[in-house]
């Protein structure tokens, strides 16, 4: 499941541009697939902002915010916010 997690992440970080992130539904949807993979409550991500490479803030239907990113040794991490 891990590399599942990994793999939509990276595909999604590669073809997302910092200035229309907020807006594009590919972005939203592949946000909402990481965070429940990872098994965190949120229903649906309704906006996600770029950071920086691999890093994105994001903000759920049900209202929980997590900073959703790579870490060190590669892993995708879903901080809650």
């Amino acid at each position: 499941m891990y590399k599942r997690v990994k793999f939509c992440f990276l595909i999604m970080a590669l073809g997302i541009g910092p200035t229309w992130a907020a807006e594009d539904p590919a972005l939203l949807k592949d946000m909402t697939s990481v965070i429940a993979l990872l098994g965190l409550p949120c229903g649906q991500v309704v906006n996600a902002v770029k950071k920086g490479d691999n890093d994105h803030l994001v903000t759920c239907q049900d209202g929980n915010r997590y900073r959703v990113y790579l870490n060190a040794e590669g892993r995708v991490v879903a901080q809650k916010q």
